[in-house]
């Protein structure tokens, strides 16, 4: 193949998939705006090691605003993790961000894409596409989004479907459901937990912590992804990718205490508009069609995510004198979790400076 573009490629998932990417051989061109929803000093820090191999291209660029001409120049396939995420934010006049930057921005990749003629289209959606629902949720559900941000995903897909059969365009939706690991946001709960419970700070916890989320690891949702770019799907299918193993909200905090070895303090807010009681992944159709296994259990992969929590703070302590820090033994490799120097991610082609636009799902 030639190239392929990850938009959001100094996010969370846009990172790890390009690393993927690259060390199964391909050339990658990443596009980022390094927006400040949360710190660009952490995206910089998550494409650094990237930006140091010749492979790959990093461009910084707005999606919504900026010419796309020359961006799809030589691309084969691309994955769109591009957007503005979070459900509480969404809400009020901040949905006007969500707009631009899941909508506008959708529609204008895949106009380019349309006519660069790209072999195939991979976008990451949401299970937050999904209403409450009392049983594993399938694609052909009714989609009923509960809060702007899923209406704005859900958008997106209706798009993506929109040009894969009047324009010709080959796409693949995928509906991730509730990803974690190394390098997830600070706004995500199992973050947010790990964070307050090293910091020895209350846990802030919105319900009563009875609701069920579908936690699926990042090594796996970029394994999916991955596949989604060259496996023999039907132009625009929507498949879930999500382990099928849905815990209670309260369960996690007891495995991450358990694995931290503290006793959780609890700080309870109230239920946040636009969460839903339940998220239950059917992944069966991804299995078929992508021949896709998740492999990762949630106590090993909230494992790896501690540790890529504590690798900072180790490097931060001093050694004593004569003696050598060493971090715990890592049960990934080192470059799927590692935290790098801050760099500055050159800007190649002239695609514009950082500004508004795009991050990750």
């Amino acid at each position: 193949m030639g190239f392929i573009l990850v938009t959001g490629i100094a996010g969370f998932i846009g990172s790890h998939l390009a690393e993927f990417l690259v060390h199964s051989g391909h050339h990658v061109r990443g596009v980022d705006a390094f927006t400040d929803t949360y710190s660009p000093r952490q995206k910089r820090e998550n494409v650094a090691a990237l930006a140091r191999r010749p492979e790959v291209e990093l461009h910084t660029a707005d999606l919504a605003r900026d010419d796309l001409d020359g961006l799809l120049d030589g691309v084969d396939a691309v994955v769109h993790l591009a957007g503005e995420p979070g459900v509480p934010a969404s809400w009020g006049t901040s949905f006007t961000t969500y707009v631009e930057r899941n909508i506008v921005a959708t529609q204008r990749l895949l106009e380019a894409a349309t006519v660069a003629d790209v072999r195939r289209l991979v976008y990451a959606s949401s299970s937050s596409v999904y209403g409450p629902e009392d049983r594993p949720l399938v694609e052909t559900a009714v989609p009923r989004p509960l809060s702007p941000y899923g209406a704005s995903k859900l958008a997106g897909e209706v798009l993506v479907g929109a040009y894969a059969q009047q324009r010709g365009l080959p796409t693949v939706a995928l509906r991730y459901f509730s990803v974690y690991g190394p390098r997830q946001r600070p706004d995500m709960a199992a973050h947010r937990f790990i964070a307050a419970m090293l910091e020895r700070r209350p846990i802030p916890l919105h319900g009563d912590g009875h609701q069920v989320r579908d936690f699926t690891y990042v090594g796996d949702v970029v394994a999916a992804t991955a596949a989604a770019i060259t496996a023999p799907v039907p132009s625009g299918s929507v498949l879930n990718v999500a382990r099928g193993e849905p815990v209670e909200v309260r369960e996690l905090i007891d495995i991450l205490a358990d694995e931290l070895g503290v006793e959780p303090s609890v700080e309870r807010h109230p239920h946040r508009a636009g969460d839903t009681p339940r998220t239950d992944g059917c992944a069966d159709a991804a299995r078929e069609l992508l021949r896709w296994e998740p492999r990762t259990d949630l106590r090993s992969g909230l494992r790896r995510q501690i540790e890529w929590h504590l690798r900072p703070r180790l490097a931060a302590v001093p050694a004593p004198a004569g003696a050598a820090l060493s971090a715990p033994a890592l049960a990934v490799p080192a470059e799927e979790i590692a935290v790098g120097a801050a760099v500055d991610v050159p800007v190649v082609a002239g695609l514009g400076a950082p500004g508004p636009g795009h991050d990750r799902p």
